[in-house]
């Protein structure tokens, strides 16, 4: 598969407008191998890492970022984390049986969040607006337009093996030369196909869209799965539940499991592994299932 688990930059030389593509072959099913997901939700689980990847590259700070979908409908909470290195990992909550239709049959009404977590300690940006839109696609663009002041369009696609997603965006604080440009290159974009998208090549592709536009390819960026569950990070839960819940689990229990949502890794505390918990534990927690 060309251009399989990468991004690439590129940049239309005689406006300020720059581009990226992605695509996600292995690192999306990584994620789908790491639990069941039913079929009407993989296609915008896949569209939103495909997202996240491509928004998270136009970040000038390093850390990471987190697209949230929260609803009222059968697909209660859908998460994807990208790193600024575009490491990734994502999970999803749903009910039942999920009904074939677009993601507001999904999802229903609810919120949509962008969290920006900086290294370092530095302090953590999140923007939460209603979910507005029929797709990932139109969800994200109205946000970037509203709460960040940028225009951006998105083509996202994704089926059971391929996760891939085109954007465009004007550059910030840029003046224009051509006023047409932003219209011209969005309707050029508008032509790209699934297939296109899915399985060109990405010379191929930009020259297929754009080939009367001056356009300068950057190397790629690799993407790939990873999650930064540990041992650490569930003794770290553990303290915050505080001696009481956590004695409490035990005599009912026996022993703690707790499995990690991302990649399904699955942590066993003993008594003995417990107080230590309670006495050592450092770092930080992912989202736990306690069994």
């Amino acid at each position: 598969m060309p251009d399989a688990d990468a991004l690439h930059r590129f940049l239309f030389a005689q406006v300020p407008i720059r581009g990226e593509v992605v695509r996600l072959n292995q690192t999306w099913c990584t994620v789908q191998a790491n639990r069941n997901y039913p079929p009407p939700l993989r296609r915008a689980m896949g569209e939103l890492m495909a997202a996240a990847a491509l928004l998270t590259a136009t970040l000038k700070m390093q850390g990471s970022m987190i697209l949230q979908l929260q609803g009222h409908g059968p697909v209660s909470l859908l998460v994807v984390e990208c790193g600024t290195q575009l490491t990734m990992r994502a999970t999803a909550k749903w009910a039942g049986e999920l009904p074939e239709g677009g993601l507001k049959e999904l999802v229903g009404d609810g919120r949509f969040a962008i969290t920006l977590e900086p290294r370092g300690g530095r302090q953590t940006y999140q923007g939460i607006v209603p979910l507005e839109g029929g797709s990932v696609a139109d969800i994200l663009q109205n946000y970037m337009m509203h709460s960040e002041q940028l225009e951006t369009r998105l083509w996202l696609y994704a089926n059971e093996k391929t996760a891939a997603g085109l954007l465009l965006q004007k550059l910030p604080g840029r003046p224009e030369q051509d006023d047409d440009a932003w219209n011209r290159l969005c309707r050029l974009a508008e032509t790209v196909q699934a297939t296109e998208l899915s399985q060109l090549d990405v010379v191929t592709l930009l020259r297929r869209l754009f080939h009367e536009e001056d356009v300068r390819l950057f190397e790629p960026q690799p993407v790939s799965f990873h999650c930064g569950c540990s041992r650490d990070s569930v003794a770290r839960l553990l303290r915050l539940l505080g001696p009481t819940e956590v004695h409490d689990m035990l005599r009912e229990q026996g022993a703690i499991e707790v499995s990690c949502e991302f990649c399904n890794r699955r942590y066993c505390f003993e008594a003995e592994d417990t107080e230590q918990a309670l006495r050592d534990a450092v770092g930080t927690y992912d989202i736990p299932t306690r069994h």
